[in-house]
């Protein structure tokens, strides 16, 4: 069929896509502010005179961008009213966690023990280490755990990076910052995780929606990597962005 200019055939726009504009206007104008829960999927059904398909296809859509979190038995939160631009993100070398999180980190706690390899090490780390240190790292925002780090390093990594692993903040100053500004390159591949891999209890880390787990390598040199990341982020806490360019 020939479509001539100023004869584009118009389709209706679904209903599902109005009651997200409507949302999406009354969340970033504060009508529904942050950390606020939306009144129940009945009521605003009601409000938007569509059925309850029509409301959870558009809360589907806030969910995707970030701005709403469904809770099981307990209803839909507002989790921010604003989109959270990345100038930087998983393209260039650097901590994926203040790049991809969407809280602002006030403090990280630290702690560590030493293993003995196994295959698994040698898998990530690439080499045969002699011993390997293990690390957590919990990522705090105003008293609340809201993402978490594990790292595997070889013992030999220790000497290569002068590393001294009684000093608590130079351990966590050379994990958080410095390793990235040594590094040449770097590898991160995204997964979903239901499951956090966290060693210890120490803090709850609120995952009822599942993580994004983002798998690191960091390399000083070609040969293996000199730390191995695993850094587990909420879903309603992620958002990963990747700025591409043409070579």
């Amino acid at each position: 069929m020939e479509i001539k200019p100023g004869h584009l055939p118009k389709e209706k726009k679904p209903l599902y896509l109005t009651v997200y504009d409507e949302l999406f206007k009354k969340i970033m104008s504060g009508v529904f502010p942050s950390n606020s829960q939306l009144p129940a999927e009945p009521e605003l059904a009601k409000m938007f005179d569509v059925s309850r398909m029509t409301l959870r296809q558009a809360l589907a859509l806030l969910q995707d961008d970030g701005l709403v979190t469904s809770i099981h038995g307990k209803g839909n939160f507002v989790t921010r009213t604003r989109m959270v631009q990345r100038n930087v993100g998983l393209e260039k070398i650097g901590n994926p966690i203040y790049k991809c999180h969407t809280e602002d980190i006030d403090h990280v706690d630290i702690q560590f023990r030493l293993d003995l390899e196994s295959d698994y090490t040698k898998e990530v780390l690439k080499r045969k280490a002699t011993a390997v240190v293990a690390i957590e790292r919990w990522y705090m925002s105003k008293g609340q755990a809201v993402a978490y780090g594990f790292t595997f390093m070889a013992i030999e990594a220790v000497t290569e990076l002068n590393l001294d692993l009684q000093n608590e903040e130079q351990l966590l100053d050379m994990l958080e910052n410095k390793v990235y500004e040594l590094a040449n390159s770097a590898t991160v591949e995204v997964r979903h995780s239901t499951v956090m891999n966290a060693s210890s209890q120490k803090y709850k880390l609120d995952a009822g929606e599942g993580c994004d787990l983002l798998l690191e390598s960091i390399y000083v040199n070609e040969q293996y990597p000199i730390v191995y990341n695993k850094y587990y982020i909420p879903k309603e806490f992620s958002q990963i962005v990747i700025n591409a360019s043409k070579p």
